[in-house]
């Protein structure tokens, strides 16, 4: 138990010290926010475009959400990584 606390309190205090990393995690927060709301409406759409039967909507609309902020995410992330070096 103190070894884990020990580790969390590590990992904290490298995550503060690193703004980079912190920048970069930032940025996958808000780049896969922002891409799960937009891969749900879109799924939706495209769900009924194709007129998806039954259960198999919700799963697509699951995959695209998914996908969609997963993808994004790791955009933003990656821009994130390459303006670290610019200040």
């Amino acid at each position: 138990r103190a070894s884990a606390v020990r580790l969390q309190l590590e990992t904290k205090s490298t995550m503060e010290k690193n703004s980079c990393l912190k920048n970069v995690a930032t940025n996958f927060g808000i780049g896969a926010t922002l891409g799960s709301s937009i891969g749900a409406v879109y799924g939706t759409f495209d769900a009924f475009r194709w007129k998806i039967p039954g259960i198999y909507k919700i799963r697509h609309i699951g995959q695209t959400t998914i996908t969609t902020g997963a993808i994004f995410g790791t955009f933003l992330a990656a821009g994130a990584l390459l303006h670290c070096g610019k200040s």
